[in-house]
């Protein structure tokens, strides 16, 4: 059952974002230049934002930076990780909205650039996750303690392949599902963003830094603290209000084309 389930799951990350794409084409007429370009824009963040998390650990590591006390470490990393991303990901989508897609300036062609954006993450962390699907089915009947590993890391291993292997069905497909849910926010985000051109507003750019901050810093919190069945569940409470923003969007757009 579990080679089933872990590999569904690594499947279901990487097709979904292709099946959002085709379905917005076709129902609302789109292009998949947008996609394209959505996906470009994801990659072109974390150009950004995986070497400034980088920094920024380790220059609180060399103590360059005052580190927080022991108990907020967890809500400090959370607000941390979560303003890096929003900051990196939401500027960029501004960027390509002001300089590259200066067409673009409907909800429908939004929500294909938004999907392009959180669609290229999903396939790229699916690719991830079937891999390392992919390894851990050699590895399942393996002695590690013939495996090229150190020998003080070789029972936290055994532990892991053990844990991977022994995981409930459903808890396998979390990735699926937290995908989908994030991929309800990519749809938001690009939507929030657009509104600083249709509304000649900037104060919209800094609400989808927050909005995408908030959503990433209570996601790295709650998984500190309340485990992953929570986390999950609190996502898709966010992934509700994401559709909510979509849902309105959809309705001042039919005003602002009448």
């Amino acid at each position: 059952m579990l080679y089933f389930t872990h590999a569904l799951n690594a499947l279901l990350m990487m097709v979904m974002p292709i099946l959002l794409g085709v379905f917005l084409a076709r129902r609302l007429s789109l292009r998949w230049g947008l996609f394209g370009v959505g996906a470009a824009t994801f990659i072109a963040s974390q150009v950004v934002h995986i070497p400034l998390n980088s920094g920024l650990t380790a220059l609180f590591a060399g103590k360059i930076l005052p580190a927080p006390p022991d108990a907020w470490k967890l809500p400090f990393n959370a607000v941390v990780l979560g303003l890096t991303a929003g900051l990196c990901e939401e500027i960029a989508r501004y960027l390509v909205y002001r300089y590259w897609i200066k067409s673009a300036r409907t909800w429908r062609e939004a929500l294909m650039f938004g999907a392009g954006h959180g669609g290229v993450e999903a396939i790229l962390l699916g690719a991830l996750v079937a891999l390392t699907f992919v390894n851990l089915v050699f590895l399942r009947d393996v002695d590690v303690a013939a495996l090229p590993v150190p020998a003080d890391q070789q029972a936290l291993a055994a532990k892991q392949i053990a844990e991977y292997w022994s995981a409930p069905w459903y808890a396998t497909l979390l990735g699926a599902v937290e995908r989908a849910f994030s991929l309800c926010f990519h749809l938001s985000a690009a939507v929030l963003v657009l509104q600083a051109f249709r509304r000649n507003n900037r104060l919209w750019l800094g609400a989808a830094i927050l909005w995408h901050a908030a959503v990433d810093a209570v996601s790295v919190y709650a998984a500190g603290r309340l485990g992953v069945y929570w986390t999950e569940a609190i996502v898709g409470v966010f992934a509700l209000a994401s559709l909510g923003t979509d849902l309105q969007e959809q309705l001042d757009d039919s005003r602002f084309t009448q």
